[in-house]
């Protein structure tokens, strides 16, 4: 069979580059750059393991001491406490702002400002002071006569201002971030499950919920760990957190620099942990948007290895 010259015409004429070497672009000030970062990394580790200043030693004798581990427990407990009091009380703060009442937005936004405009400090300080204002605490009518009333001095110690403190913090930033989410659902969807007869609670917890976590997740993680090292502030009312507790050792054994590097590695240790949580529950929220979740960090690195083998074969 032979090749007429109207098949031979229709065929596309060859490409004069498609055999030409394909040289990848130098980038050498990348690599300049990143040797001296690897550079200065070396120096920094070489200096932690040499220097004698940073106190080995002392870290590994207390960074597992009885004290230690106990003044940590008391830091996870006051993050859990704020963290859940907190948010709830900022559901509820995000559901009036959002709601159709002036009065009630207008009362949350109060809130709202108030407590973001106040340092923590101060507000700790004036819960643990809370007895000096008021002797007692009643409840009845108002401006009236009270029916149940109790003293402000065995209401709140130490720990339960610290906790009050912090969740009463926490609530004015976690109201508007849980609103933010609310407000970045599509409306259309709303109006469309109305259309459809669905309850109004369930169009919130079925429609709205799933799609406002997503938007929800990365903020409230960042302020649930900034709680989680700001509850070191609380050492102003002498209660034994990590930082209070390693402030009392170095101010006995004159040890500051290891002991401040144990409460570091501690503060360190548990970001991951909380980072690692919400890695988590952002990939099981993000099934809603992607048919399949975006993969972990172990698998990315398998599937690098898999293909540097198939490369090599």
């Amino acid at each position: 069979m032979t090749t007429t010259t109207a098949q031979l015409s229709l065929r596309p004429p060859a490409d004069p580059t498609a055999e030409l070497p394909i040289v990848p672009h130098r980038r050498p000030w990348r690599l300049v750059a990143g040797l001296a970062a690897l550079v200065l990394v070396a120096q920094f580790l070489h200096g932690l393991a040499v220097n004698p200043g940073w106190g080995w030693p002392t870290f590994r004798a207390f960074v597992f001491s009885d004290s230690i581990l106990r003044a940590v427990g008391v830091t996870l407990q006051l993050t859990a406490y704020g963290t859940v009091l907190g948010f709830a009380l900022g559901a509820v703060i995000a559901a009036l702002r959002l709601s159709g009442s002036p009065i009630l937005r207008t009362v949350a936004w109060t809130y709202v400002w108030a407590f973001r405009s106040i340092p923590l400090i101060v507000q700790l300080v004036f819960w643990f002071n809370l007895a000096y204002l008021y002797k007692r605490i009643g409840f009845g009518i108002p401006f009236g006569p009270s029916f149940v009333s109790f003293g402000t001095m065995d209401l709140l110690g130490a720990l339960g201002a610290a906790v009050l403190g912090l969740a009463l913090h926490q609530a004015a930033y976690a109201a508007e971030i849980i609103r933010g989410g609310v407000l970045a659902v599509d409306a259309g969807q709303l109006e469309a499950a109305a259309a459809l007869g669905i309850p109004r609670f369930r169009q919130a917890w079925r429609i709205v919920l799933p799609q406002a976590m997503r938007g929800i997740l990365p903020n409230a993680a960042n302020e649930v760990i900034s709680l989680f090292k700001g509850t070191s502030i609380v050492y102003v009312m002498a209660i034994g957190e990590l930082f209070y507790q390693a402030q009392v050792i170095y101010g006995r054994t004159g040890r500051v620099v290891p002991l401040l590097m144990v409460a570091t590695a501690w503060y360190v240790l548990l970001t991951t942990v909380l980072s690692l949580v919400q890695y988590r529950v952002e990939r099981y929220f993000a099934r809603g948007s992607e048919r399949t979740p975006p993969p972990t960090p172990w698998q990315r690195l398998r599937a690098a290895v898999t293909e540097i083998r198939e490369k090599q074969t």
